[in-house]
C-alpha cells in the first residue's frame, strides 16, 4: 500500500507538472503568437531594407558586424546589428570594450497582444528625453548583451541611435525575466561619456539650464 501512495504521488506531481508548464506554455503563446517567426521575419526584412537604403546613399542608417566576428560586415545577417542615427554627435573617439560609459537607453521588444507598441522592458528615463534633466547610468562594457557591446564601440559622444539586435546577439533562445527567448531587441541609447580602464568615473553633473 505504501508503495502504491508513492507511485499515485509521483504521478499526481508528474501531471501538476505538466499542467502547469502548458498553462505557460498558453499563456506566451496568447501574449508572443508566432514569436520567433516574427522576431526573425522582422529582423531579416529591417536588415535587407537597410542595405537597400545604404546602397541608395542614406548615411543615417547602418549595419555593423558584431565585435566578435571576422567575416565581412553584411554577411549572416543574425551576425549584424542594424542602426538608425538620430542624432550625431560631436565627440571623435569611442568606448572600447573595457570602457565604462555613461548612457541613456529604452530597451523595447515587438508589439505583441498586450501592448502594440512593444512591452518597454528596461528604460533609464520615465518622462519625456530631456538630456537636461535626464541622468546617465554608469556600465561597464563588457558587462552588456553583444549586440549593446557593438553599439557603444562605435558610437561618439552624443550619439543616439536607434539599434536593432536579433536574438543571437541579444538573450537568446532563452531569454531573460520580461524579454521572451527568441526576442529581438529595439534600444533606444545616447552616448553621454566614456572612460577607459582604471579612469575614476566621476559622478555626474547635469548641463546648466539656459
Amino acid at each position: 500500500m505504501k508503495h502504491t501512495y508513492l507511485y499515485l504521488t509521483a504521478l499526481l506531481l508528474c501531471a501538476f507538472a505538466l499542467t502547469f508548464t502548458a498553462c505557460g506554455d498558453d499563456e506566451d503563446d496568447k501574449e508572443y503568437p508566432n514569436w520567433r517567426q516574427t522576431n526573425e521575419a522582422y529582423y531579416n526584412q529591417l536588415f535587407t531594407e537597410t542595405q537597400e537604403r545604404i546602397a541608395g546613399g542614406d548615411t543615417s542608417w547602418k549595419i555593423i558586424r558584431n565585435y566578435t566576428f571576422e567575416e565581412p560586415v553584411g554577411t549572416a545577417p543574425e551576425r549584424n546589428i542594424v542602426v538608425h542615427v538620430l542624432n550625431e554627435g560631436t565627440g571623435t573617439g569611442c568606448p572600447l570594450f573595457t570602457d565604462t560609459v555613461r548612457i541613456h537607453y529604452r530597451g523595447r521588444l515587438l508589439p505583441s497582444t498586450s501592448y502594440p507598441d512593444g512591452l518597454v522592458f528596461d528604460e533609464t528615463w520615465l518622462t519625456d528625453y530631456d538630456l537636461e534633466t535626464m541622468y546617465p547610468v554608469k556600465l561597464g562594457v563588457p558587462s552588456l548583451i553583444d549586440g549593446f557591446a557593438t553599439a557603444l564601440q562605435h558610437m561618439h559622444i552624443g550619439d543616439r541611435w536607434e539599434v536593432y539586435i536579433p536574438y543571437q546577439l541579444g538573450y537568446g533562445t532563452k531569454g531573460q525575466d520580461a524579454i521572451p527567448g527568441y526576442s529581438m531587441l529595439k534600444f533606444d541609447i545616447t552616448l553621454m561619456a566614456y572612460y577607459r580602464a582604471g579612469q575614476v568615473v566621476p559622478e555626474w553633473k547635469a548641463p546648466r539650464r539656459r
